[in-house]
Parts: C-alpha cells; structure tokens; sequence
C-alpha cells in the first residue's frame, strides 16, 4: 500500500532522502504577508530577500497557516498517511490538517490519516518524519508507526536564540523601544518550549558565544546523550550553527547533527541570525 509522508513546511526540510520503497514526501507551505506581498513557504523562497523585505517595511507582517484543501490534496494522494504539524498551539495548521482529515474520510473511508501535533517545530518535525520513514521500511504497521511517533515527540527539546527583535516590537510582541535597546546591546534571548507548545524565554545575556554555550549547558541538563538527531535551523549564521554542532560533537562525539537554513516560516520567527535547535 502506498505511503505519504506529509508536514507543513515548518519543517525545515525540503526532501526527505532516500526515502523507503513505496513512500511518498511531501510539504504544504505557510505564506508570510509583508505589506501587500505573499511569499509562498515553498523551496523557491528566496528567504534572505524576504526577510530585507521584513526588515525595509516599516508596519507588521504576518503568517498564515496552510489551507485544510492544501493537505486534504495530500492526503487523497496514498492509502496510508503520516502528516506532521507545528505546534497547535503556535497556529492553526494543526487543526486545518483535522478539517482535512475529516474532509477525506469521509468520501474515502478506508484510508488510514494520522496527524501528529509535534508541539514544536523545525527538526521536531524533521525528525518524525525520518523515522516514519525507516519504520516504513523496517516493515513497521500503521499503528504502530503512529505510537512511536507520538512517544517520540514527548521527548523532544527545542530551543531558539534570537538575535533580532525588529519583527517582535513591529507585531507588538515587545516594545519598539525595548526592541531597539536590545539590539544595539548585542543581546542575545534562548527560549524552550513548554509542555503545551508555547515558548518561553528563560535566559539572556550579551554576545553569540555566551548563549550558544548556554545552549550546551541546557542539553546537558535536558539529558541529551548522543542517542537522538540533533538538528539546527539558522536564519543567516552559518558561524553559529558550525561553532554549536562542534561543540555538540566535542561534548558527544557520537551524536547526529544536521544543519540547514531555516524555511521561510521559521525564518519569519526566528529573524536574521537567529538559531533554532532541536534533538
């Protein structure tokens, strides 16, 4: 029976390779709306201009979560289908994943849809999808693909170090003032996620290498030892993102890491260089 392996593009990921005989990888994109332009989430974003076009215009800008029609396409594309959203409690893709599944299953019954609310982002998702993936292949059962995942993405971390607060103090998260203020101080933010999917910022300090080695301290506190994929989005900082995977080697010289440029969603959140870190 034929497989689908389905995320937003909060991924981060643009292909999932090489993919297991009979599966299929597909992504259903956000659009970022910049004044009167819609950037489509799709691998053709030029991102960096993108995000010039946040940092020129001068009011908000906005996201908007994939269509239920966009991941119902999706899902009548295979019999058996894994789909994997942002966190549900950071947009609506979730959900609009849900209206779809509703939508399909009811002209077509016997399909099998399992939505899996990452309560993350980025890497969370990437690395679901890897391991639908090789459980595929291993020969692994729908349900029970299902409940690995689902155990899987309880116990995941995610961190973000922000660099940028331009687009937070234009969308009214913090003051313009404060915004600026932090900026001209080379103040750098971590937050983590919570246990329902939100994000909390816990640490600040000044300067990259202080909080990239905060990040280290934090995995070690969160028990990372080696065993899970380690993946880090950077919106612009290769430096960063190199300077962290070797440090996360040093530390756990067996440990998997893979770095790639955020998608234009995550580009939109974590603004120019900015790090998201998930394993």
């Amino acid at each position: 029976m034929a497989w689908m392996i389905v995320s937003d593009t909060s991924c981060d990921i643009r292909e999932l390779t090489p993919l297991s005989a009979g599966v299929q990888f597909a992504l259903v994109p956000f659009k970022i709306r910049i004044g009167e332009r819609e950037y489509v989430d799709l691998p053709t974003l030029n991102v960096p201009q993108m995000i010039q076009a946040m940092t020129d215009y001068n009011g908000a800008s906005s996201s908007a979560c994939p269509s239920p029609e966009e991941w119902a396409e999706r899902f009548l594309q295979a019999d058996q289908v894994i789909a994997m959203t942002i966190s549900s409690n950071l947009s609506g893709s979730y959900n609009a994943a849900v209206a779809a599944r509703e939508m399909v299953l009811e002209e077509h019954p016997e399909k099998k849809i399992f939505i899996l609310d990452t309560l993350s982002c980025a890497g969370a998702l990437a690395s679901a999808a890897a391991l639908a993936n090789r459980m595929i292949g291993e020969g692994a059962g729908f349900e029970e693909i299902c409940q690995a995942l689902t155990e899987f993405s309880k116990e995941g971390h995610i961190l973000f170090a922000l660099a940028s607060f331009d687009n937070l103090a234009k969308n009214g998260r913090v003051s313009k003032v404060v915004g600026f203020i932090a900026g001209r101080l080379n103040m750098r933010v971590l937050g983590k996620r919570t246990a329902d999917g939100k994000i909390d910022f816990f640490f600040k300090t000044r300067g990259e290498p202080r909080v990239l080695a905060r990040i280290l301290e934090q995995m070690d506190h969160d028990g990372f030892d080696g065993t899970r994929p380690v993946l880090i989005s950077h919106c612009s900082n290769e430096n960063a993102a190199a300077l962290l995977t070797h440090g996360i080697r040093a530390k756990w010289p067996e440990a998997n890491v893979q770095v790639v440029p955020c998608g234009g969603l995550c580009s939109f959140y974590a603004q120019e260089q900015g790090i998201i870190i998930t394993y």
